[in-house]
């Protein structure tokens, strides 16, 4: 009983891969697209697709994209839709027209890995997780691709890193006069997350472990746990200090209050997910209790419906974490 609970667990997050991290034609409209540029420090900028183009991401079009932008060039953390990366690499040349030098994957989904072939063309050596070029060398189940339709290349050898470091072995890129930390996470969204520091601005980039925009997703094909959620949101609370900017992957820019309101809300929904289940609640008897309901005015997008009729983030955040506690230890 308790791997069909894993199985379970397993096809959700999969079957969320393709409606949420990825998107094509109807799903996402990339002429509509455009990248909305803020500076956060005089080198350190975040370029975020605008909203109400994409059903996944309907607050912003895919992953929020930073660069760092210095005389002898660009530096790129993420890459958002493949058929957006001429809008993206337009939106870049209006801040710092010299060549983009290099590019960090942050983890493998589409929407931030899309445009790699494109900006590896373009000059960029890729820096990531070996754990994520070995996501970007496998290719989905067939649905999964023809889901992911343009949005991505899993055929196009430019799209692997060429440089790859390892889950406990952090980087530093000393790029004129800033230094970023490549800095590995425990598997919290995906198994090959990065967390990247900007040392003099005083800038992270987090990923997707955090989110404000919907309920918290765990990628559970690649091994990732909401226990794995809770050790990033503390590595990164003891990384950053009260005067860091914070930049998520996805939704608005987040205080260190907002984002240790969000660790207390995932411990208190688990541990109310925990009792039910330890006392033999059925997943529909736990989704039933709406557990989340002291949240949800406070997390946009939270209850609104998922695209392909697969229920609400909300939803989805329980039951990953029903599967979670049912599985086997």
């Amino acid at each position: 009983m308790k791997v069909a609970f894993r199985n379970v667990a397993m096809a959700l997050a999969a079957v969320m891969i393709t409606a949420m991290a990825v998107g094509q034609g109807p799903g996402i409209n990339y002429a509509k697209v455009q990248f909305i540029p803020q500076q956060l420090a005089p080198s350190v900028y975040i370029l975020t697709g605008s909203a109400g183009a994409d059903a996944g991401h309907p607050e912003a079009a895919g992953g929020r994209v930073g660069i760092l932008v210095e005389p002898e060039g660009v530096l790129m953390v993420d890459a958002s839709y493949a058929p957006l990366s001429n809008k993206l690499a337009d939106a870049i040349k209006q801040i710092n027209p010299g060549p983009i030098r290099f590019l960090v994957d942050m983890h493998y989904h589409p929407d931030h890995t899309g445009g790699n072939p494109n900006f590896a063309k373009l000059g960029a050596l890729i820096f990531a997780r070996e754990e994520t070029r070995q996501a970007l060398v496998t290719p989905p189940p067939p649905p999964v691709l023809t889901a992911i339709g343009d949005a991505a290349s899993w055929i196009d050898s430019a799209r692997l890193p060429v440089v790859t470091y390892g889950s406990d072995t952090p980087m530093k890129i000393h790029f004129d006069g800033e230094t970023v930390d490549l800095i590995p996470l425990p598997s919290g969204h995906t198994n090959g997350d990065t967390m990247v520091r900007f040392e003099t601005a005083n800038v992270i980039m987090i990923g997707d472990f955090y989110r404000n925009y919907g309920y918290p997703f765990v990628d559970a094909t690649r091994g990732a746990s909401f226990k794995g959620t809770l050790e990033s949101i503390d590595l990164l609370l003891r990384t950053a200090d009260a005067d860091t900017k914070l930049v998520p992957g996805h939704g608005s820019l987040p205080t260190l209050a907002d984002v240790k309101a969000y660790r207390e809300m995932i411990v208190d929904v688990r541990s109310k997910v925990q009792q039910m289940a330890a006392n033999g609640s059925s997943l529909q008897e736990v989704l039933a209790a709406k557990l989340t309901k002291p949240y949800d005015a406070k997390v946009p997008g939270g209850t609104d419906p998922l695209p392909a009729a697969l229920g609400n983030s909300a939803d989805r955040f329980i039951s990953a974490l029903y599967a979670e506690v049912k599985a086997p230890r």
